[in-house]
């Protein structure tokens, strides 16, 4: 596995050499994350919920994890979902830039060092049969492949798949987030069985969407469930909570 890392390390500085990459945060040629983005982008303050991560006046639980206790072991974000990684992710999930999901998950690689989670599995959320066909890619996929790669874990985008259609939860409220994928996806128990997961997105916003996944891996076995996403939407971001 070390072995694989560092020769995709080397493919892809050798790709750099031969067609200078744009940094999926600015644009500016030269660099697939440059370091004025890296300077720019903010980290999802401390303290956070020890459950679900969202950013707390004190240590401890926030007010909705002590009411309902998520299914996930632990949930956090690097960075908070404005500015540079904004426009990272846009970029990911509508143009497929490998190049850009491979320097985000290398930096993604240290935040989730301090984390020290034992991980057996990586899973990506699974997009839906007609968002699939449509892109032609899962957008997490392109990072949390690179991020097993380089953290020796194996990466299993086939454990979990969704059972139906979902609207996308964008301008939804909570209840109706947490309706609209409950029930809707299933995990293989014998990829899961016994296994630590650690389960992908790209944004959390209420973590309804890793909540339902990490019930299904659960359910088909799991031993237990982290979850991880690049970046967080804070309440000031617009959501509607009734």
């Amino acid at each position: 596995m070390a072995s694989t890392y560092w020769l995709n390390q080397l493919v892809w500085g050798g790709l750099d050499w031969l067609f200078p990459p744009v940094c999926g945060g600015c644009n500016r040629v030269g660099y697939r994350w440059c370091p004025d983005c890296q300077k720019q982008v903010q980290k999802v303050p401390e303290p956070v919920c020890w459950n679900c991560g969202l950013p707390v006046s004190r240590p401890g639980q926030c007010k909705g994890c002590i009411e309902s206790l998520p299914p996930f072991k632990m949930m956090r974000s690097w960075l908070v979902f404005e500015g540079p990684i904004r426009h990272a992710l846009h970029t990911l999930k509508y143009r497929r830039n490998l190049s850009l999901g491979d320097a985000l998950a290398q930096h993604l690689s240290e935040y989730v060092g301090t984390l020290g989670w034992p991980v057996d599995l990586v899973i990506p959320v699974p997009l839906g049969k007609e968002r699939m066909k449509e892109r032609g890619y899962n957008q997490i996929g392109l990072v949390a492949l690179p991020l097993a790669v380089a953290k020796h874990w194996r990466y299993a985008p086939q454990a979990i798949a969704r059972l139906r259609e979902t609207r996308s939860q964008v301008g939804l409220t909570i209840a109706e987030r947490k309706a609209n994928v409950s029930g809707a996806f299933q995990a293989d128990p014998g990829q899961v069985h016994g296994k630590t997961t650690l389960l992908m997105d790209d944004v959390a916003t209420t973590g309804a969407t890793l909540s339902a996944c990490a019930f299904a891996l659960l359910d088909a076995g799991a031993e237990s469930v982290y979850a991880l996403t690049l970046a967080r939407a804070l309440p000031h971001h617009g959501l509607n909570p009734v």
